[in-house]
C-alpha cells in the first residue's frame, strides 16, 4: 500500500506545498493553505508505477458511434444539452442561491424517472425538505428514488447497488471524500470528489447532474479546472426581480455552446418559454423614439430583442456612457465612428442604452442597432414599428455582414416585421424573404439615409 502524507493546498489556486504558511507560495493569496492527506506516488521505475502500455489506434480506424440522447422531459433543457441528455456524461450547473437548480433538476429527474431509474442525492436538504418541494411542483407520485448523503464513497456504493441511468447531486460543495482530511468544499475535496464521480461516470455509462455553488463574482466556486473536468457547464441567470430565468450553456462536448433555453419561474416551477423573443420586445402601441429592434443568435437560435436608448443633455464635465446588457466600451467605440463619419457628435450628452428583458448581447449584429436608436432618441424621431434592422459598425463606417443574416431575417418576418436594412453581405443569395421588405447598405451612412 502506497504511504499516505501530509500536504497543504491552497483553497484559492488549488497549488500545494509541503509545509504551512500564511500566504500562498503560488498566488499570493493569505490563510487559503489547507491541511489535506495525499498517497505518495510509487518510485518512477517501480514495477507497480508501469501496468502495461497504451493502445495505440490510428484515428481512420476509430468508428464514429451517434450519440444515444434521454429526453429530460424539458424542450428547453433539452435544447441547451444538445438534444438531450447523453449517458456517460456530466453535467455542472451553476447559478445564484434561489434561482431555481433544485427544482429544474427535480423537475427534469422525475420527468426522466417515468422510464428509467433515477437517484437524487441531496447534501444540502433533509429527504423531506425534497418531498415537500416535490409536491409544490406536482411530481411528489414520480418513481424517482432519494437520498441523503455527503460521503462520495458512500454514495458510490448506494449508486452501485441500484445502478441508475441518471444520477443528480445536489450539490457537489457538499461532498467530501474520506481520503482526505479538509472540509467539504475545499478545493481538494471538490476536485477529488468531481474525479470519482466523472470516472464512475464513464466506466458505467450513468449520466451525472452536479449543482455547484457560485461566488459573488457569479463564477462556479471552485478551482477552475472543476469546468475542464465535466462534459458539460450550465450557468443558470436571471434579471434582478424578473421571473424569467436563462440557462445558457458555456460549454458542451456534446452540442454547441452558448446555447439558449429560457423557462419561466411560476408557483407550480419552472414553465418553459416556446417563443422568447415575445418576453424581450416591448412592441409599443404607437412609436416611441429611442427603440430599435434587431434580432441576435444564442447557439443554434435567433431571437428578436429590443434595444433602447436615451440621449441626454449633460451637465458633467465627463459625460456619461451606460449600458445595460451591452459593453460600454463599445459603446464608446460607435459613437465615435458616428461622430467621424456621419458627423453627429453627442460629446456633450449622457448616452444610456438597455436591452429590454436583461438579456446580455454579446455579438457585434447589435452594433446598427444601438447606433440607431442613440440617434433616434437624440433627435426625438421614432423608427418606424415594423422595421428590424442588424449588422456590425466598423472603424471605417461599413457595415459588415454577420452570420446567418437569411436566417434571422426569416425569424423576423415570422414575428410580422415588414421592413429590414440589413448589410450588403447579408441580403439572401435566392430571392428575397416573403413578407418582408430588405434594404442592403454597406457604409453607415447609406443606412441613416434608408431611415
Amino acid at each position: 500500500m502506497n504511504k499516505i502524507r501530509t500536504v497543504y493546498v491552497c483553497d484559492a489556486c488549488g497549488g500545494r506545498s509541503l509545509k504551512w504558511a500564511g500566504q500562498c507560495p503560488d498566488c499570493g493569496a493569505w490563510n487559503t493553505l489547507v491541511e489535506a492527506r495525499v498517497p505518495e506516488k510509487p518510485a518512477r521505475g517501480s514495477q507497480q508505477a508501469s501496468s502495461g502500455d497504451a493502445e495505440v489506434r490510428r484515428l481512420a480506424e476509430v468508428e464514429g458511434q451517434a450519440q444515444p440522447r434521454l429526453g429530460t422531459g424539458l424542450d428547453e433543457m433539452d435544447r441547451v444539452l444538445g438534444g438531450g441528455l447523453v449517458p456517460g456524461s456530466v453535467t455542472l450547473i451553476g447559478g445564484d442561491p434561489g434561482i431555481g437548480k433544485s427544482t429544474l433538476l427535480l423537475q427534469a429527474a422525475a420527468s426522466l424517472a417515468d422510464s428509467r431509474p433515477v437517484l437524487y442525492i441531496t447534501g444540502e436538504e433533509s429527504l423531506e425538505q425534497v418531498g415537500l418541494r416535490a409536491r409544490r411542483l406536482g411530481v411528489a407520485a414520480s418513481p424517482l428514488q432519494l437520498a441523503a448523503e455527503t460521503s462520495v464513497e458512500r454514495m458510490l456504493a448506494t449508486v452501485a447497488k441500484l445502478k441508475p441511468a441518471v444520477l443528480v447531486v445536489d450539490s457537489i460543495q457538499t461532498m467530501y471524500t474520506e481520503i482526505l482530511q479538509s472540509a467539504p468544499g475545499a478545493v481538494a475535496q471538490l476536485r477529488e470528489s468531481t474525479g470519482l464521480l466523472v470516472r464512475y461516470a464513464k466506466s458505467s455509462g450513468t449520466a451525472v447532474f452536479l449543482v455547484g455553488h457560485v461566488t459573488k463574482e457569479g463564477a462556479i466556486a471552485g478551482p477552475r479546472v472543476l469546468e475542464h473536468m465535466v462534459d458539460t457547464v450550465l450557468y443558470f441567470e436571471n434579471d434582478a426581480g424578473s421571473r424569467y430565468r436563462v440557462i445558457r450553456a458555456v460549454k458542451n462536448r456534446f452540442g454547441a455552446a452558448n446555447e439558449l433555453g429560457v423557462f419561466a419561474m411560476t408557483e407550480s416551477g419552472l414553465k418553459e418559454v416556446k417563443n422568447p423573443s415575445a418576453i424581450f420586445l416591448s412592441r409599443h402601441a404607437t412609436p416611441v423614439s429611442g427603440s430599435a429592434v434587431t434580432v441576435i443568435r444564442e447557439g443554434s437560435r435567433p431571437m428578436l430583442v429590443e434595444v433602447q436608448a436615451l440621449v441626454d443633455e449633460s451637465h458633467l464635465a465627463n459625460p456619461r456612457r451606460v449600458a445595460v446588457g451591452l459593453d460600454p466600451n463599445r459603446l464608446s467605440m460607435l459613437l465615435a465612428v458616428l461622430h467621424r463619419h456621419c458627423g453627429i457628435a453627442m460629446f456633450d450628452r449622457d448616452v444610456f442604452v438597455n436591452v429590454v428583458g436583461g438579456l446580455r448581447v454579446n455579438e457585434t449584429a447589435a452594433d446598427l442597432p444601438i447606433l440607431l436608436a442613440a440617434l433616434s432618441s437624440y433627435r426625438d424621431k421614432p423608427l418606424p414599428n415594423d422595421l428590424v434592422l442588424f449588422g456590425e459598425v466598423g472603424l471605417a463606417g461599413e457595415i459588415r455582414p454577420v452570420y446567418n443574416g437569411e436566417e434571422r431575417l426569416r425569424e423576423a418576418a415570422k414575428h410580422g416585421f415588414k421592413r429590414a436594412i440589413v448589410p450588403k453581405g447579408n441580403a439572401p443569395r435566392k430571392g428575397g424573404v416573403d413578407g418582408i421588405q430588405i434594404t442592403q447598405v454597406s457604409r453607415l451612412q447609406e443606412a441613416l439615409d434608408a431611415i
